[in-house]
């Protein structure tokens, strides 16, 4: 797997030479344009292993590449689809999928409908997230955007409403009005938590993880519904948003250690908000995002017995970006997840913050290198809400601090 990576990250910077100008292409008289991308990372940490990357031992295991089709069908009729494989660290493991496939027809510019494997609106960067070569970091905020579970984050099987209203002396509207079911990802971080962890009750009453008791995880996915709402304000390069996201997942499988009875796990309430900013002043962006979910869910234990658990989770991001050049962007976030919002905020197990300074190099038109420095306070643990630290990967436990550095490249055409 190390030498399919380091082919990889070698080859990245001769494709652009060598597909150039070959993928877009008229077909019954449209044009079909193809798009493509693929990164390679590397990642070193001095705790603790981060994302189920043996990142305590440096790892190349951070690979991911796509490539998406689409078509103008007529005036208002668009489709497209894209397929994506990646591995991170224990997840992935090379499984493509579609990422997304959809079709889009827009009566005016204020109402438009789209349809099929559709990327879920919600928040600042939700539906671009796929787009490395967008963003400045070698790993977006993962309080709010979590690589682990990105297959379940991206894109919903369903439909939205959608559309653009421009108000004079107001700025301009954008709304999203979506609903459908999330899918199940089989190699993501929602099923490896749940099938190599277990919440267990602890003598003093708290609550712990424990890879003693592992389940077979068949399902789990339900319906989801949202809603989406920016606006670009009036004052030049400043956007302001929000957005609302309610989910009824159901998880089914089968304890295999230490017995062998069904497991079983409900959504009781799992209701979620986010709000957003982004401001653009030359060279500058500054951009944040504030959410809160109220998840509520209900299990059994290996013994039979059920217990409800979730709670009021809180996360969010500021950043800072500033273009120095044509070749160079610097950039910096802070990073806050807090597990339950009522508990001790300063329990390392109930919150991950991560402090990050980073530097994008554009080698190239179609080429970026990130190095990319990570802070990281606490090293709370949830199979089913996961920010990147699991049982599995650290057996001997989790140390309350950790720094990590990661290097990407990245190529996109």
């Amino acid at each position: 797997m190390q030498v399919k990576a380091i082919m990889l990250g070698a080859t990245l910077s001769l494709a652009p030479g060598l597909i150039h100008a070959q993928f877009d292409f008229p077909l019954a008289g449209r044009d079909v344009q193809v798009h493509s991308f693929a990164s390679q990372g590397f990642t070193y940490s001095n705790n603790n292993n981060y994302l189920t990357m043996d990142t305590s031992r440096g790892s190349l295991a951070m690979t991911d590449f796509g490539a998406n089709v689409g078509t103008q069908l007529s005036e208002k009729l668009h489709v497209g689809a894209q397929i994506y494989d990646r591995n991170l660290g224990r997840l992935g493991n090379w499984r493509p999928e579609v990422d997304w496939a959809f079709a889009d027809y827009r009566f005016k510019d204020w109402f438009g409908i789209r349809g099929g494997k559709v990327k879920t609106v919600v928040g600042l960067y939700n539906d671009i997230q796929d787009m490395e070569f967008l963003h400045t970091w070698a790993l977006m905020p993962q309080s709010v955007y979590p690589a682990d579970v990105r297959g379940d984050s991206i894109a919903h099987l369903g439909g939205d409403i959608y559309g653009n209203v421009a108000i004079k002396k107001l700025g301009a509207f954008s709304y999203t009005l979506w609903g459908g079911k999330r899918l199940n990802d089989p190699e993501g971080g929602y099923l490896y938590g749940l099938s190599t962890s277990s919440r267990v009750a602890n003598p003093d009453g708290t609550f712990g993880y424990t890879t003693s008791a592992t389940k077979n995880i068949t399902y789990y996915g339900g319906p989801a519904y949202g809603a989406d709402l920016r606006w670009q304000t009036p004052v030049p390069g400043l956007l302001v948003g929000a957005s609302y996201m309610r989910q009824n997942i159901t998880t089914n499988g089968q304890y295999i250690k230490p017995t062998t009875i069904p497991y079983r796990m409900i959504t009781l309430r799992d209701p979620s908000d986010a709000f957003y900013y982004e401001y653009t002043l030359g060279n500058l962006k500054l951009a944040g995002e504030y959410r809160r979910e109220l998840r509520y869910s209900r299990n059994n234990l290996p013994t039979g017995a059920l217990i409800g658990g979730g709670g009021d989770a809180r996360s969010g991001f500021v950043s800072a970006t500033y273009r120095i050049s044509r070749l160079l962007e610097l950039g910096s976030y802070h990073s806050r997840f807090i597990l339950d919002w009522v508990a001790n905020h300063g329990n390392p197990k109930n919150h991950v913050f991560d402090q990050v300074v980073a530097a994008r190099v554009d080698i190239s038109r179609y080429v970026d290198f990130k190095v990319e420095g990570h802070f990281i306070d606490g090293s709370a643990i949830t199979s089913v809400l996961n920010r990147g630290f699991y049982a599995a990967p650290n057996p001997a436990g989790l140390k309350p601090t950790m720094n990590m550095l990661v290097l990407r490249l990245g190529y996109h055409f």
